[in-house]
């Protein structure tokens, strides 16, 4: 087993040895403290801005539970409710409360409460977390992870196993992106590893990792999204591992654009459902793979290819991504596609098959190393250039304004007609073109104050 502190380095100055510090790290070149949760190293560039906002996400996320759970009262006080509705419901709102109480008890290393970090920091090192990336996201996957049974995670493994020769010693493994962990810790469990070290940013998906393979029995709801029957709609379910795990595996909180590792650190990299996903462009995520493997490393990767960069160019073919890699110093891909079974729960009727894209490639040259990951430009970090005043801006800036006026003219009094008379005389629009504007922009504000947050 390698000891985790010899695989760490700085992800703001890439400096390693880090010098333990009250149970986390520390970076003499930076003087920045990196902590631990509940153990595990959060190995973000700002730290303590990161967990601020993670909190933020996590207690705003609990929050809307409790708005929902008033939102089923109200329900409830309606006499006419069908008695099979009406326990439904009732079922419902128990669920969600033993739900909140149960996150409540597993996000306690989080503190909660605690203040949050300055976001300024983030500026200063243009970074910042995906805006999608919460309480709810990838929530599913705990449950196909650890409840659902085998047939989902054994499809995954092997597809791993078909891109690796036989017997094949994957030594120090880093997996990147690693969500839920279950494809990392059955790698680790049913192949040839020194060391596996598993990491992902969202804080929720890890401590159930961490709690499950170490022998933990957590009971957790599922929220189907498209229920088999009455009491389909939550489901409770037993998140378990089929063994403990010994201590070669490692689990680390960081961000993959700035992976908080050494180059040339490990003998195998695999990336499961990343490579699409990830703002890197996909040669830059190559360069910084290759960056991080020993001379002839492996990259082992396994998921979709639907990429969904706003660039047309960025979508990626199988035979462009093949290419890309070949040229980014890795040997001509090995590829495996099939078709498996994927979020299929048991308790519902939403599920798919994809057919997943799987390689692996050995690293025959080091490639330059990109610069380190920057998600905002220097007219946002510094605040001393010029906005830049692009057509998209100015599209938002008029729509902006005109939805701010019509808010405005919302007294309780007028109708949508009048309401278009008024823009019309303002010169905004004409009233043919106003009425069904603000029809359409009211529609959306009903719809959204009708909305709950939901699983």
């Amino acid at each position: 087993m390698t000891d985790l502190a010899s695989l760490l380095a700085c992800p703001r100055c890439d400096k390693t040895p880090l010098e333990p510090n009250d149970g986390g790290f520390h970076c003499k070149a930076c003087k920045v403290d990196f902590p631990e949760l509940n153990g595990i190293p959060w190995m973000f560039a700002e730290p303590q801005a990161t967990l601020g906002e993670w909190r933020g996400r996590l207690q705003f996320a609990l929050q809307q539970l409790g708005h929902e759970i008033a939102g089923l009262e109200q329900e409830l006080k309606d006499e006419q409710l069908h008695s099979l509705t009406r326990r439904r419901v009732e079922r419902y709102k128990k669920a969600l409360e033993y739900h909140r109480r149960a996150l409540n008890k597993l996000l306690r290393p989080l503190e909660l409460q605690a203040l949050h970090g300055n976001y300024e920091s983030y500026l200063a090192l243009r970074t910042r977390l995906p805006a999608d990336q919460g309480l709810n996201t990838y929530y599913a996957n705990i449950h196909r992870d650890w409840a659902w049974g085998d047939e989902e995670n054994q499809a995954s493994l092997k597809q791993v196993r078909s891109v690796l020769h036989d017997h094949a010693e994957l030594g120090k493994v880093l997996v990147l992106g690693a969500g839920a962990g279950r494809l990392a810790y059955d790698v680790h469990r049913d192949l040839n590893c020194e060391t596996t070290v598993a990491m992902d940013f969202n804080p929720l998906l890890m401590l159930v990792l961490q709690a499950v393979t170490r022998g933990e029995k957590l009971k957790l709801y599922e929220f189907p999204m498209a229920p088999l029957a009455l009491e389909d709609d939550a489901v409770l379910r037993k998140l378990t591992a089929p063994e403990i795990v010994d201590d070669a595996f490692q689990l680390v909180l960081g961000d993959a654009l700035r992976a908080p590792f050494p180059d040339e650190t490990f003998d195998t990299i695999i990336t499961p459902w990343l490579i699409d996903i990830i703002s890197d462009d996909l040669p830059v995520l190559a360069a910084r793979i290759n960056n991080l493997l020993v001379g002839n490393g492996r990259w082992v990767n396994f998921g979709s290819l639907a990429f969904a960069a706003t660039q047309r160019a960025r979508r990626y073919s199988p035979e462009e991504a093949k290419a890309i890699i070949a040229e980014s110093g890795f040997s001509d891909p090995y590829v495996s596609q099939n078709t498996i079974p994927y979020m299929c729960s048991p308790a519902s009727r939403h599920g798919r098959r994809e057919k997943v894209f799987s390689f692996s490639a050995y690293k025959e040259r080091k490639v330059e190393k990109p610069g380190r990951h920057t998600a905002l430009p220097d007219w946002i970090v510094t605040g001393k250039e010029p906005v830049p005043l692009s057509p998209s801006f100015k599209t938002q800036a008029m729509t902006t304004q005109i939805y701010s006026f019509i808010m405005s003219l919302i007294d309780g009094k007028r109708s949508i007609r009048e309401m278009a008379a008024v823009l019309e005389k303002q010169r905004l629009m004409s009233k043919e073109e106003a009425e069904p504007a603000i029809r359409s922009f009211l529609t959306k504000m009903y719809d959204d104050s009708q909305k709950q947050s939901g699983f």
